[in-house]
């Protein structure tokens, strides 16, 4: 058998996860256009949504499953892991409604594509609202369905009550963290400390620490294993978030799937621009605060503000913390009696989350 490339296909995970949710999606269909076929746009949205990403949040599930002693042929552990490309979708879809972005993994945004329909059919009323309206209704039915995926698993009750108040949270802490970033932006904000417990909460403890908490919880982990996963996914989270980021700024459109210099346009206050802003000289800052939030900026003016980021050492001192963050991470396993295969996976993960190319 050969080698899968990534540590993300071992156990042919991926694949796995794609068929749980394929599976899902064509049992769900017929329940919308029970009431109207004219939902079927709400599913063909969510096909093509959920066609696309990495499947990190289902991985690092399994994996925190595989780390507690779960069994790796396991299918309920994998349809519970795969709920949390639902949960990802409707993140997704709203952050892209509040940013007002136009494109989402190389295609249009759900809200610009409700909006499309809308033109195309010549409706009555303003197209963009419409296209907002329908989006967060279907991001509304994603966080439902992750919960009707979750819980229909087929793992034994008590495991799955057992899990859930981290699901809750989880979803808790990724919506507090979604309304602090709102709140960064209004304010204007130029603290990076505050900016990383925006990643903290909108992006670290729902991508990494605690879907490694609710897959070790469901497989009845100790407490010492959820404690070094914890000690491992929430810096992981982090780096990741940070280099999510840069890459919104520095970023390849080909891999990231957004224009480049989005975060700029929509004026996006994370740690990168923080430092920048705290480090620059009065002209520097003029040239960075002039184009936050300017939706028309300009190639040339993204240009001149990256070259501001690089010069006033916000983008060094952001890269230190991405590998400062990881070497923590990694020392975290070190605290636990972990499978082979599980800690080396764990380590490979590590760099697919915080790699420049992600």
């Amino acid at each position: 058998m050969s080698t899968p490339d990534s540590p993300l296909d071992i156990e042919d995970l991926r694949s796995r996860v794609s068929q749980a949710l394929t599976d899902f999606l064509t049992r769900q269909r017929p329940k919308l256009c029970d009431i109207s076929e004219e939902l079927g746009v709400l599913d063909s949205a969510l096909i093509d949504l959920l066609r696309g990403g990495k499947r990190l949040r289902p991985a690092f599930c399994w994996w925190g499953w595989r780390a507690a002693g779960g069994d790796h042929e396991s299918s309920g552990a994998l349809i519970a892991a795969a709920s949390l490309e639902l949960l990802q979708g409707s993140a997704l879809v709203h952050d892209d409604v509040m940013d007002d972005s136009d494109t989402r993994r190389g295609m249009p945004a759900a809200h610009k594509r409700f909006s499309a329909i809308h033109l195309a059919n010549g409706w009555g009323g303003d197209a963009d609202r419409f296209g907002d309206a329908a989006a967060i209704l279907l991001g509304d039915l994603c966080l439902s369905w992750t919960d009707d995926l979750f819980f229909s698993c087929g793992l034994p009750a008590d495991a799955i009550l057992r899990a859930k108040p981290v699901l809750d949270i989880m979803r808790t802490e990724l919506l507090g963290g979604q309304y602090l970033d709102l709140l960064e932006q209004a304010k204007g904000s130029a603290s990076p400390e505050r900016a990383l417990r925006v990643a903290r909460y909108k992006s670290a403890k729902y991508t990494i620490e605690r879907p490694l908490q609710l897959g070790a919880t469901l497989a009845n982990g100790s407490p010492e294993l959820l404690g070094a996963l914890s000690g491992y996914g929430l810096p992981i989270g982090e780096a990741f978030q940070i280099r999510d980021d840069v890459l919104g700024v520095f970023g390849d459109p080909e891999i990231t799937g957004k224009p480049a210099g989005d975060d700029l346009r929509e004026g996006k206050r994370t740690y990168l621009v923080a430092v920048a802003l705290q480090s620059a000289d009065q002209d520097q800052r003029q040239t960075l605060l002039e184009g936050l939030g300017n939706p028309e900026l300009s190639q040339a003016a993204i240009s001149a503000m990256r070259e501001v980021i690089i010069s006033t050492g916000a983008l060094a001192q952001t890269e230190d913390l991405i590998a400062r963050r990881t070497e923590q991470a990694l020392r975290a396993l070190d605290t636990v009696v972990l499978d082979p295969t599980v800690r080396n996976v764990l380590s490979d993960l590590a760099f697919i989350a915080t790699s420049r190319s992600h």
